[in-house]
């Protein structure tokens, strides 16, 4: 059976997790809008050890600032430090992964740059854990929006040193779709780049297709056929995340439509 879960932002997410019947859950360690250091809303052992107990998989978000790719010292230097951090604090609580967007460049720097950069953060970060890259919806200078960027990403991966069996892909619907992607046959051509979906990122959107924007709908009242959503869901056969609204009526939506 699909693991089905959310993103739950506040309080104790294991307990939000187990309230809305979830067999995942992801969440922040620490505000994803700043450079601080991961914050456990509890200690890492005591997380471990009831986050297991209950058998629901924890998965921990990277804060939206991390852009490795960035031509900036200032956002790209920090950005190594602090997903080196978020990876080893997300290992100390036995999370199943943590899920890095791809960044992007600026205007006026060559692409090739971002990814470069991209490569020496993955021969100089260590990973306790699996890091997962989620594909972006907008930015035309941005290292994982549609399948060109995602593939010369996974070319960067393939040609940095050491091992990088330990990097995954997270799928997020709505950015694929509002990226211009078909998600007909999304997955099968996922896969042929990657080799590998990891975690989907079920989520709806509010926006026309190819629009660019990242927000997400409920998963039965968005621009995107919730027949098409559960497809790729199926087809991807990897743990769900919900980052909708009200992601406890979609867990149950979900469930109740891949039991059927």
């Amino acid at each position: 059976m699909i693991r089905i879960g959310a993103h739950l932002h506040d309080g104790d997410p294991l307990a939000q997790a187990e309230e809305i019947g979830a067999d995942a859950v992801q969440f922040f360690l620490g505000d994803p809008q700043d450079w601080k250091a991961p914050v456990f809303p509890r200690d890492p052992a005591e997380m471990r050890a009831t986050f297991e107990a209950a058998g629901v998989d924890a998965y921990v978000h990277a804060p939206y600032l991390v852009n490795v790719a960035s031509p900036n010292n200032r956002i790209r230097i920090p950005s190594r430090k602090i997903l080196d951090q978020q990876l080893k604090a997300a290992a100390s609580i036995g999370a199943k992964g943590l899920i890095v967007h791809g960044g992007y460049v600026t205007a006026g720097t060559d692409p090739q740059e971002g990814y470069d950069s991209w490569r020496k953060a993955i021969e100089r970060i260590d990973r306790p854990l699996p890091m997962l890259i989620e594909n972006t919806a907008g930015g035309d200078l941005a290292m994982a929006r549609g399948l060109d960027g995602i593939a010369r990403l996974w070319q960067t991966i393939d040609d940095a040193s050491g091992d990088t069996s330990d990097i995954g892909f997270c799928l997020d619907t709505c950015h694929a779709y509002t990226s211009g992607e078909d998600l007909a046959d999304i997955v099968q051509r996922i896969k042929a780049v990657t080799g590998r979906i990891d975690l989907v990122h079920c989520n709806n959107s509010r926006d026309e297709f190819g629009s660019g924007r990242d927000r997400h709908a409920p998963l039965e009242s968005g621009r995107i056929e919730p027949k098409l959503l559960l497809d790729v869901v199926r087809a991807a056969d990897a743990t769900v995340i919900c980052e909708t609204p009200d992601p406890g009526v979609d867990v149950r939506w979900l469930r109740q439509q891949l039991a059927d």
